[in-house]
């Protein structure tokens, strides 16, 4: 007697998503199960593309399904649907995931880590949004050499939308594509937070998996506007090892963990990590510290999400507008390790918390 379909699914009742802690068939991850003799093919639909375990997901379903017999040749296909907790609001309908990239002093690399993330998780065959929400000094247009780019504008049913510029897969908006490259962007905080949320309602993000927003330094009226108009999926602090500028992004965790504002935390990077010498890439300088950034995120109970070593051609690829991330060298594979990351905590916040709501503050 054969091989059934039944007998497949019982088998892969017994594969645990290594995340989520439950069985692939409980969390409706298999699909197409096929029987031909003895072969056995089936879909397995990761939470994203960007899964740091698909290759320890996959060894685990062949080695289930050949538990029923050893002779089976069993073929799994991977594919990913990212997970939401916020689709089909108000704002943002074709939006799964806002994630909110603050640091609390500047200076850290917030900026360029961000371009280098998004580049990371769009590599992955993710689709990725960037806002530059830093309204008074963008560095995005720098980092992804459109220094000189305008965004169009289109009308639809009478009102104007703004169509993000697209480079290295990345849409991307910034004030900096809006105002004179060498002015100063003089506003009160209500005017700053106006644009943030022109960014967020004004232009045509289309349908996107993670929509980065690189906020400015700090805790500002752009950190509550940005949780007041739209449901943030989770924030990520960026900060370096030294003592100050742990004790400013501290700052930055309490902010997002207030119970009026009740954002998760998905972790923590600590950027700058450690000095490598081009010239001998296996000396590591702790220049600013040994492992702050992973101390805050243990004090926080939260994860440390990578640590990126301070090499000089993560500055020169960012001062010539081509992220580093885009060498796939040996320093580009911590940023890839980065997304991964990233992408796996989002899943296990989209699991196993509540989805997520604009904030009412009143102040």
């Amino acid at each position: 007697m054969g091989v059934s379909k039944d007998d497949v699914l019982k088998a892969l009742g017994t594969v645990q998503e290594p995340d989520l802690k439950q069985d692939l068939v409980t969390l409706n991850m298999v699909k197409d199960v096929e029987v031909n003799g003895n072969k056995v093919s089936f879909t397995v639909v990761l939470t994203t593309p960007a899964c740091p375990l698909k290759e320890l997901i996959r060894s685990s379903c062949i080695a289930a399904v050949q538990k029923i017999d050893a002779s089976l040749q069993v073929t799994v296909n991977l594919t990913a649907n990212v997970t939401s907790t916020r689709l089909n609001g108000p704002l943002l309908p074709g939006v799964k995931n806002i994630i909110a990239i603050g640091s609390g002093k500047g200076g850290v690399g917030k900026s360029t880590v961000t371009a280098n993330l998004a580049i990371a998780l769009a590599k992955t065959g993710a689709s990725v949004g960037l806002i530059d929400a830093d309204i008074f000094g963008p560095s995005q247009p720098i980092l992804f050499d459109l220094e000189d780019a305008h965004p169009a504008v289109v009308q639809e049913n009478g009102k104007n939308w703004i169509i993000p510029i697209e480079q290295y897969g990345i849409k991307l908006i910034s004030i900096g594509f809006l105002a004179p490259a060498e002015s100063a962007v003089v506003w009160r905080g209500p005017m700053a937070s106006a644009a943030l949320k022109q960014f967020l309602g004004d232009c045509k993000w289309g349908e996107l998996d993670y929509l980065l927003i690189d906020l400015p330094p700090g805790t500002s009226d752009i950190h509550l506007t940005l949780v007041q108009t739209v449901p943030v999926t989770g924030a990520i602090i960026v900060t370096t090892p030294q003592k100050v500028a742990i004790a400013d992004s501290q700052k930055g965790v309490s902010m997002f963990r207030q119970p009026q504002i009740n954002v998760p935390i998905l972790g923590v990077i600590e950027n700058m990590a450690w000095f490598i010498p081009e010239e001998l890439p296996d000396h590591k300088y702790y220049i600013f510290g040994k492992d702050g950034g992973k101390d805050m995120a243990e004090k926080n109970d939260c994860p440390l999400l990578g640590q990126i070593p301070l090499v000089q051609s993560i500055r020169e690829s960012g001062d010539s507008g081509r992220p580093k991330v885009l060498d796939n060298d040996i320093v580009a594979e911590s940023f890839k390790i980065l997304a991964e990351n990233v992408a796996q905590q989002v899943a296990i916040r989209n699991a196993t918390k509540a989805t997520t709501k604009p904030v009412e503050i009143k102040l």
